[in-house]
């Protein structure tokens, strides 16, 4: 995957469904190529959100977009191939849904995308380290998973902190993602802390203005990762 880093990804949980595909092609419009979409199940988050039928409808939006399809759902395996066919180029699934999570991961790759982890807030960037040579993304949940519009954990920053960490010393190469609580007043610091990929849902959707609000988190975030002076 050839992209510049870091990515500004809007969580389309956030959006005003009843005007999605306005809300997505003005995302599109103001350089957004990268949607994150949060699949909730009510069992292993305490919330329901949409199913592929909606990521379907996002693919069909924007064609040329890449699809983060994160799955907080129990038995990520039964639901995998649903989602690959409705358009996603990478599945993220959770390190504490999963007991057999090396086959999972397998599965989502042997059906032609991208393959990810994630873990809640709780649980230690160390229990990743045998996955990590085999995953694309790494995804680091800053809030408890379930809800937009959480406040950002602090302590988040310490994990992306490991990740590095880890990456560098075992030589690997996957991008490190980070969900919730993402803003103007963080955004910077998460780049610098070494994310590439910063999820952002009510910042973005909420916001008065969404094209000027992209372009003051983009800047933020490229201020951050010294990419810009």
């Amino acid at each position: 995957m050839n992209v510049e880093l870091p990515v500004l990804a809007p969580s389309i949980l956030a959006a005003n469904f009843s005007k999605l595909g306005e809300e997505l092609q003005t995302c599109a419009d103001a350089g957004i190529n990268w949607f994150h979409c949060d699949i909730m199940d009510g069992h292993f988050v305490p919330n329901i959100s949409y199913g592929p039928a909606i990521v379907e409808t996002v693919r069909s939006v924007v064609p040329d977009a890449f699809l983060d399809v994160h799955l907080m759902i129990e038995n990520p395996d039964n639901f995998v191939e649903e989602f690959a066919d409705a358009g996603a180029d990478l599945i993220s699934v959770h390190y504490e849904a999963c007991p057999h999570l090396h086959r999972t991961i397998q599965n989502i790759r042997q059906l032609g995308c991208m393959t990810g982890v994630v873990i809640n807030p709780a649980t230690s960037v160390e229990l990743l380290r045998p996955i990590l040579p085999n995953v694309d993304l790494a995804l680091i949940m800053s809030v408890n998973p379930g809800f937009g519009g959480q406040a950002f954990i602090e302590s988040s920053y310490d994990k992306v902190k490991q990740l590095v960490q880890i990456r560098n010393e075992e030589q690997l190469n996957f991008l490190i993602e980070i969900d919730g609580g993402v803003g103007l007043k963080n955004i910077g610091k998460l780049a610098q802390s070494g994310v590439d990929i910063l999820v952002a849902g009510s910042s973005v959707f909420k916001a008065d203005d969404i094209p000027q609000r992209i372009e003051k988190l983009k800047n933020n975030a490229l201020k951050g990762s010294n990419k810009v002076a």
